[in-house]
């Protein structure tokens, strides 16, 4: 018979198994656009080492992306540092919005799971969670270092490939990116029955086309900021609603 305490490390285990194959759908996903970030970093004049470290340290598509395409034309190293940070500043909101679930995890693991959420495995958290009554770590950690490894080791062949590529853009890799973000959005929102999606997606593209003509990047960093703030105002308005009619 086993011990209690091995029947909670079995359970680590299981949990942490089933996190590794809820990141499967989005493997091919990562190497494409894993792969695309390693040529664009190449054609931009990064060696192989500094893409290496780029997916290890800053670990970000539309990031990297950003940091090769400012590099290339010859951007300082403090507007590349700047931009990045504004850009990768809507992870604090999905860490926000995951935190509820794992309030009684450590701040260790909590630190862990915030440093290795993704876009990607954001979305898959969120469908697992809406079902869950708290998240469990190694779960959320099984499908994070996947994610992690696979977009390493997807950056590293497209830069050893990358050399015979010339022209990124004449096969969309530019785009790549885009193309994931826009799946992504598709899956969450058919996964979904909540009308509040589709007010914060037309709240983001009104944002988008208006300060667009003024400037691209500002309009990406303040269309997150206005959808993200109206969809949580209105799930906030849901809740108080639901409370009140309680009594």
């Amino acid at each position: 018979m086993l011990s209690e305490k091995a029947v909670y490390k079995l359970t680590r285990k299981d949990m942490f198994i089933a996190g590794m194959k809820a990141c499967i759908p989005t493997i091919f996903g990562y190497l494409s656009i894993g792969f695309a970030a390693g040529v664009i970093e190449k054609a931009s004049g990064f060696s192989l080492l500094e893409i290496i470290l780029l997916s290890i340290l800053v670990y970000a598509g539309s990031a990297q992306f950003i940091a090769a395409g400012m590099f290339a034309v010859g951007a300082p190293a403090i507007a590349i540092i700047i931009t990045v940070f504004f850009v990768n500043i809507r992870h604090l909101l999905m860490s926000a919005a995951l935190a509820p679930y794992f309030r009684h995890v450590s701040w260790l693991h909590n630190t862990a799971t915030g440093l290795l959420l993704t876009d990607e495995t954001f979305g898959v958290a969120t469908t697992y969670l809406e079902k869950q009554k708290q998240g469990d770590y190694y779960w959320i950690l099984g499908l994070n270092i996947v994610a992690y490894l696979n977009w390493i080791i997807a950056n590293i062949l497209g830069a050893l490939f990358g050399s015979w590529i010339h022209d990124p853009e004449k096969f969309g890799m530019d785009f790549a990116l885009t193309a994931m973000f826009i799946g992504l959005f598709v899956l969450q929102i058919t996964s979904r029955k909540i009308k509040t999606d589709y007010v914060v997606a037309l709240v983001a593209i009104v944002i988008t086309w208006f300060v667009g003509q003024w400037s691209e990047n500002v309009a990406v960093i303040l269309a997150v900021i206005g959808a993200a703030t109206v969809g949580v105002g209105i799930e906030q308005w849901k809740s108080d609603g639901k409370s009140s009619s309680s009594f």
